[in-house]
């Protein structure tokens, strides 16, 4: 008996020594592929995972002179503080808001526009359009905003000329807080929807071209393939881009929020990501801008899996 377990223990170690030999042997043979990954590997520890020791603070009563170690560890003081906020609550409500209509309008646009080039018959005519379209999303949050200001002005920009042609009155959209969700959604359906019809593109691309011969075989027309063969080989990706966005449904970027944002509509654009940014950066209040942070995510993956729970249900899609 002993013998053979002693002959078992002598042939894992070889077997695992041969798996051993040849991983490396694998790895040596393609050392240009590894070398190709290794700074994406590197950015992705220094830059995304590194940093992630640092939320801690949100525990201390940071001092960016002391450090973490010779700062007052206060607990669950500073998420304390922030639930005590009487806004916090409306800027919770401004973020969900402002996302939900971005999933209801912006979402479905790279979808619309993907199978509206699908069905385009001439190539030529289909790649101007796309390239077209990809450009708005090549132009900085900055830029983007100055073009919606200059637009939207009542006095220089090109809806205060309307006005003027026709004798109205003009006013100021971005003074108006009902405004400011409708111009954040339309500028980001026309930033991004040419961009985000890639990945639809390519999902389309992947479709069976036989799954479409035997459909029209059958007499299916035009409308009959677009609902009964593309749009379910779609199905899989929009599920999964669903989930993602209904995850970030708290999360909302800060950048063109607070360019756009002022005192007249600030009870509508101030949301949590905002908070964090003023309270961070600009207070220099570290830890309760950590804080803050670490709330926003934990809601925001709350979100996730129950929407990839519901997916899984529904359509036996799902990220896990």
């Amino acid at each position: 008996m002993r013998k053979f377990l002693g002959k078992k223990a002598k042939k894992k170690k070889s077997n695992v020594a041969v798996a051993k030999q040849k991983l490396s042997t694998r790895i040596w043979r393609s050392r240009q592929v590894y070398l190709m990954i290794l700074p994406v590997l590197v950015w992705f520890i220094m830059f995304e995972y590194w940093p992630l020791t640092w939320i801690r603070v949100a525990f201390y009563d940071y001092s960016l002179f002391h450090g973490i170690e010779g700062s007052e560890f206060v607990g669950f003081e500073n998420f304390i503080k922030l639930f005590k906020r009487r806004n916090l609550l409306q800027m919770m409500w401004n973020a969900l808001a402002m996302n939900l209509w971005n999933l209801v309008l912006a979402f479905p646009a790279p979808i619309i526009f993907a199978l509206m080039l699908n069905e385009m018959r001439f190539a030529k005519t289909r790649k101007i359009i796309q390239t077209i379209s990809f450009l708005p999303h090549f132009l900085s949050l900055v830029a983007v905003v100055s073009i919606v200001t200059d637009v939207l002005s009542p006095r220089l920009g090109l809806l205060g000329k309307v006005f003027e042609l026709l004798n109205m009155e003009p006013f100021d959209p971005l003074g108006k807080s009902a405004w400011f969700r409708p111009i954040m959604t339309g500028s980001a359906i026309w930033q991004g929807f040419g961009w985000g019809a890639i990945v639809y593109l390519a999902a389309l691309s992947a479709i069976d071209p036989t799954l479409y011969e035997a459909a029209m075989a059958d007499g299916a027309g035009r409308w009959q393939r677009l609902l009964h063969v593309t749009i379910p080989g779609v199905l899989p990706t929009i599920s999964i881009k669903l989930i993602l966005e209904i995850g970030s449904l708290l999360k909302t970027g800060y950048e063109k929020i607070l360019l756009l944002q002022n005192t007249m509509n600030l009870d509508v654009s101030e949301v949590l990501s905002t908070y964090m940014y003023k309270i961070g950066l600009q207070k220099m209040d570290y830890s309760m801008g950590a804080a803050v942070g670490i709330f926003n995510s934990i809601i925001s993956l709350i979100l996730v899996t129950i929407a990839n729970k519901v997916s899984k249900r529904v359509s036996e899609t799902s990220l896990w």
